[in-house]
């Protein structure tokens, strides 16, 4: 007989429990089944191991092997307010709060957004318009094969909706935010937090996703984003994650998108002690661009894995990517792309590019690249670098009369204006400018 571990049991646990929990709402049948079977789907798959091939260089052992719990929503939620990654812009058209993924629906900021956009908690809607998202949640984001997804979609909580219909624009940014504590029941805390966006036929929004957590607190945040473009819509999406450098935080980003749609997607990761970023968007129009930024900071022994898979189904689309990494000490990044061009995908442009400074001799990068093409008249690029923090830059900095760490300071942010530039949204670009800095000051006095 099989046993079966702990941690892998407890889910079930806690899938029984959040099935208690929401006794009260009207969440339809037919997503309370599928539920289920995301549930033994993940009992089935449990958690990815080296041997699986998408997770070769990632051992998700940490998370494994301990036993967390989903969060109760608690009269305390509302004290980690405070807690915030980065200064990000007042002006926001609306913004809803997550603690330990319940909506802290006292703490949104609800201004007027245009007729035809609807911001509400996943759990509202499924309560009160559920034929409205069942179409899309869960379908742009199959779980089949991918046991975090899964784990998701058996145990959220709750969740944000963004619906934005036909020819409708959003002139200012959503605000989703997203606050794990690690308080439940003496154990690490874990949290699901879903996210839904629609964007109907020629309508634009600005979306940001925040994660944070308080410092020195061991959680995990496994999160799931589904996104629908429609023809000629345009999203620009924002996701920082500034987790406790003690917590793990996987993510699954899903986009599917209609012809002449355009999204471009930055991610910023700068805190978690495991992270796994994965990326999947499938340009199912003709014309479609996806943009992918991301951009990383680690030192300690941390791990930071992006993962991205863009399938080209149809003549003239682009894709470009985008990720730097910076390591210090003994830390550890990951980056797998994956460009799929399909037959009917002539006039394809797919870009990708990897560069890792390394500000240590004992970081460790593993980059890959994979390429299917079945078409003919394609045009891709892959490339990979990494490499030791610049002498020879830091040198001709020192020859124009600055110190030795000044000239390292400017090396280092240099290459991270690189992504900085190429987020549309100023004054986030900023603030997560700031946060490097900051986080960049104490890690250079271990820079040789």
């Amino acid at each position: 007989m099989v046993s079966i571990p702990p941690p892998i049991t407890q889910m079930k646990t806690e899938f029984e429990r959040a099935r208690r929990w929401r006794r009260g709402r009207r969440e339809p049948l037919q997503f309370g089944d599928l539920r289920c079977e995301a549930l033994d789907r993940f009992l089935s798959l449990g958690f990815p191991t080296p041997q699986d091939e998408e997770w070769r260089f990632t051992n998700v052992a940490p998370i494994a092997e301990k036993i967390f719990t989903l969060a109760l929503q608690s009269a305390n939620d509302a004290k980690y307010l405070g807690l915030a990654p980065l200064r990000l812009p007042d002006d926001f058209a609306a913004e809803l709060v997550f603690v330990n993924g319940h909506c802290l629906t006292e703490a949104a900021t609800l201004r007027a957004l245009p007729l035809g956009t609807r911001l509400e908690s996943l759990s509202q809607i499924l309560d009160s318009s559920a034929s409205d998202v069942l179409s899309y949640l869960a379908r742009i984001a199959p779980f089949e094969h991918r046991a975090f997804v899964a784990l998701n979609t058996a145990l959220f909580a709750d969740g944000a909706c963004v619906l934005v219909r036909t020819h409708t624009a959003l002139e200012k940014p959503i605000h989703l935010r997203f606050i794990s504590t690690g308080e439940a029941d003496m154990r690490p805390a874990m949290s699901n937090p879903r996210v839904l966006v629609v964007l109907d036929d020629a309508s634009q929004a600005t979306i940001v996703e925040s994660y944070v957590g308080p410092k020195g607190v061991q959680y995990f945040t496994n999160a799931v984003t589904e996104i629908v473009l429609g023809e000629n819509a345009a999203l620009d999406h924002y996701k920082v994650q500034c987790e406790s450098m003690e917590a793990y935080h996987t993510s699954a980003t899903n986009v599917v998108a209609a012809s002449g749609a355009s999204c471009s997607r930055h991610c910023i990761n700068l805190g978690g002690a495991l992270v796994r970023d994965d990326v999947v968007a499938v340009l199912g129009g003709e014309g479609v661009k996806c943009t992918l930024n991301g951009l990383c900071l680690a030192d300690g022994e941390r791990l930071v894995d992006n993962h991205t898979a863009i399938d080209h189904v149809m003549r003239r689309c682009r894709s470009h990517q985008v990720y730097n990494g910076i390591l210090a000490d003994r830390a550890r990044s990951v980056f797998d792309s994956k460009i799929m061009v399909g037959a009917d995908a002539q006039q394809t442009d797919a870009k990708q590019t990897n560069r890792t400074l390394l500000l240590s001799e004992e970081t460790r990068i593993s980059s890959t690249s994979h390429l299917e093409n079945l078409a003919k008249e394609v045009h891709c690029i892959q490339r990979a670098v990494s490499r030791p923090l610049d002498r020879e830059a830091a040198f001709y900095a020192r020859s124009r009369g600055l110190g030795d760490a000044e000239a390292r300071r400017l090396v280092i942010f240099a290459f991270v204006r690189d992504i900085v530039n190429r987020l549309p949204l100023q004054l986030l670009a900023r603030g997560v400018e700031e946060l490097f800095q900051r986080q960049l000051e104490g890690m250079l006095g271990s820079v040789p």
